[in-house]
């Protein structure tokens, strides 16, 4: 299987996104340069964490217009696999790949810690390795992750499953209905705020994050 990694100005959490599935889970991985259009024939493109542009104007409202995210719109529209961290999270709201929005913690703090998160839907492409219900432990890191859609996206958000993770516990950043990370309806484009990348080997105190990297590949090797 192929990763790619988009790079943008501001990126901070593109060497730890390519390190997992190059050096840890050994498949091939490549890094797209924001300016590019080529996706260079990846199976899967993570977009990755860190102040794309500086956050200048919104967060991810200026990445959203590069050359290589039409190439990922156009991609995740033929059913490719999308993955947005944090920033990355943001991006793909922007895209309009995702809906509702990232808006500025209820603390109005930038929060670095580790969260408890609740897999809440174990059955996509990003989860499969996970038990329904499981709970996890994920560092996150960030200005703006509050996420918040209106009542209908919500109910159907609910409706359709595509409500991956919640904070369990603790509400970190005031996110509507405890929402950490949600899928579109097709299931291929997952954006969530936590760092599983952070949490991937022990050397790190934890491997939680490893199984989305890992459910990710099985899903390509079932494909296959």
């Amino acid at each position: 299987m192929k990763f790619g990694i988009i790079v943008f100005p501001g990126s901070n959490c593109d060497r730890d996104c390519f390190h997992v599935p190059n050096n840890i889970l050994k498949q091939e991985t490549a890094y797209l340069w924001h300016k590019d259009k080529d996706l260079k024939g990846v199976d899967c493109v993570i977009i990755p964490g860190g102040f794309s542009y500086g956050d200048y104007l919104r967060c991810g409202a200026i990445a959203k217009q590069s050359p290589i995210m039409k190439s990922v719109v156009q991609f995740a529209n033929g059913g490719g696999l999308v993955l947005g961290i944090c920033n990355g999270f943001q991006v793909l709201t922007e895209a309009g790949l995702l809906p509702g929005v990232l808006m500025r913690n209820s603390s109005l703090t930038f929060i670095c810690k580790h969260v408890q998160l609740k897999v809440e839907n174990n059955e996509t492409s990003f989860t499969k390795k996970y038990k329904k219900d499981e709970i996890i432990s994920v560092p996150i890191a960030h200005n703006d992750g509050n996420y918040y859609c209106d009542e209908v996206t919500l109910k159907r958000l609910e409706a359709k499953k595509q409500i991956v993770f919640r904070y369990h516990g603790e509400n970190p950043n005031g996110a509507m209905a405890n929402i950490a990370g949600i899928i579109n309806e097709r299931g291929n484009v997952l954006g969530m705020m936590p760092h599983p990348e952070r949490v991937s080997e022990d050397i790190l105190g934890a491997h939680d994050g490893l199984k989305l990297f890992e459910s990710v590949i099985a899903c390509h090797c079932e494909e296959r």
